[in-house]
């Protein structure tokens, strides 16, 4: 009898095997690291330094809100001392309203310029505009001595929609995450997308003195709009 010709072998060698869970831990590992040093060790934001012209814009905006010289401003990363009071700025004058604008026109970049001002908030709080909608990013170092995650940053996420429907201001907290997961309503107070303005704006109080200023909010991609009434 003739010998039967060996079988051939199907599947993967046991080399083979052990080369792919080896890669799969690899990748686990690297996946594992990266997911941990982007929840517990986020980068600081980078600040927005706005240009030469964007910088003059701002200025010109924020001269009418006739603010007396005590913020220091950013000229390429680089703070201006501050500005003192004029002798314009203390020249007594009856007060009128007459040509005064109630309207308010900021950019995102402008608010995230003003806020890169603040040596506190320069590299943890930025802000986002899009349609109807604003979003901020914020961090905060924990205390060393604060339980388990204590000398880390945390790290949160809120939204809310705003916008002007019906004659009226709508704020409507879309949510609030931390370290990347969102927080249950109930913590939230039973706040998550209600209209804050139509639950609490008619009782005296915040939201009705806030809505009963407002003439209209727009909130634009990378833009906001603000018309105070008279």
């Amino acid at each position: 009898m003739e010998n039967d010709p060996p079988k051939k072998t199907s599947g993967l060698s046991g080399a083979k095997v052990a080369g792919i869970v080896i890669l799969a831990m690899l990748v686990t590992m690297v996946g594992t690291v990266f997911i941990v040093k982007s929840w517990l060790f986020p980068s600081p934001f980078e600040p927005v330094v706005l240009s030469k012209a964007e910088e003059q814009q701002l200025e010109r905006k924020l001269e009418r809100f006739e603010r007396l010289g005590d913020r220091q401003v950013r000229h390429g990363g680089e703070q201006r001392p501050r500005e003192m009071p004029t002798a314009e700025d203390l020249t007594p004058e009856p007060y009128s309203e007459k040509g005064a604008s109630r309207e308010i026109r900021l950019s995102e970049r402008e608010i995230n310029g003003m806020i890169a001002q603040n040596t506190d908030l320069a590299t943890r709080l930025v802000v986002d505009f899009a349609n109807d909608l604003v979003s901020a990013k914020l961090l905060i170092p924990l205390d060393p001595d604060f339980p388990v995650m204590g000398g880390r940053i945390l790290k949160v996420r809120a939204g809310a929609e705003l916008a002007f429907r019906n004659s009226r201001p709508v704020v409507i907290l879309r949510g609030l995450s931390v370290m990347g997961v969102p927080l249950p309503n109930a913590w939230l107070g039973g706040l998550k997308n209600i209209d804050l303005i139509q639950e609490f704006g008619t009782d005296p109080g915040f939201w009705k003195s806030f809505a009963d200023g407002v003439e209209t909010i727009e909130i634009r991609d990378g833009s906001l709009r603000v018309v105070l009434k008279e």
